[in-house]
């Protein structure tokens, strides 16, 4: 049987893939955290930088998953889509090889990076630099954590925001480096700004379909554990 340890960067990812996999809240846990049978989600922080003082109090596990939103580099990729990849790779050319799951095949490459990427123009100058087809802030970090604990790691992610948007700095501020969503800040950076109201309204709906992309893989990875 698989142990698998699903981590997030956000609260709302955590909690959203919970509810779409009807997992229960761990009562004394301090921040997002679910568990039942043999998955287990935890919400890490943004770039992951929760994760080491939150693993005394994650489970054992086998197979630790990097899950939730990621932004597209290839154009052609749609919001919603899912985003599993044969690697991932950091700015400095550092790599890390996936682990194989069954029924979910792994293609191409995400890329993680250390700070939000707000442009399109940004995302088609990362994706004609590295090749990538997603981006991410956290897969690299979980990964190397993984590997340090002799687990294997992998990637689920889904498609939040397209090619052709980024995430205003405005936007990205509204997330604390814990993983909160602070929804005070985001509305009065919307308010802001008329074109942020769009740009968030868009971002929400984009995070809800990849949750339910994530989800539905994560669930079919759950019936082969």
């Amino acid at each position: 049987m698989t142990r698998v340890l699903v981590l997030t960067a956000v609260d709302v990812e955590a909690r959203g893939l919970a509810r779409h996999l009807g997992l229960d809240r761990i009562a004394d846990s301090p921040w997002p955290h679910f568990a039942a049978g043999t998955v287990e989600v935890a919400c890490v922080g943004l770039r992951a930088s929760q994760l080491r003082l939150r693993a005394e109090r994650l489970r054992r596990f086998d197979l630790v998953i990097s899950a939730g939103a990621c932004g597209a580099l290839a154009p052609e990729l749609i919001v919603g889509e899912l985003v599993v990849p044969e690697v991932v790779v950091d700015r400095a050319g550092q790599r890390w090889p996936t682990a194989r799951m069954r029924r979910l095949a792994a293609a191409g490459t995400l890329l993680s990076v250390g700070e939000v990427v707000e442009t399109p123009a940004q995302k088609s100058r990362l994706w004609l630099e590295t090749g990538a087809r997603a981006v991410d802030m956290e897969s690299a970090a979980i990964l190397t954590w993984a590997a340090e604990r002799g687990a294997s790691g992998a990637v689920i992610r889904a498609v939040a925001d397209s090619a052709a948007r980024g995430i205003p700095a405005a936007l990205a501020a509204s997330v604390a480096a814990d993983g909160r969503v602070r929804p005070l800040r985001a509305v009065t950076a919307a308010l802001a700004r008329a074109t942020t109201i769009s740009g968030l309204m868009e971002l929400r709906a984009g995070t809800e379909a990849a949750l339910k992309t994530v989800a539905a893989a994560l669930a079919t990875l759950a019936r082969e554990a």
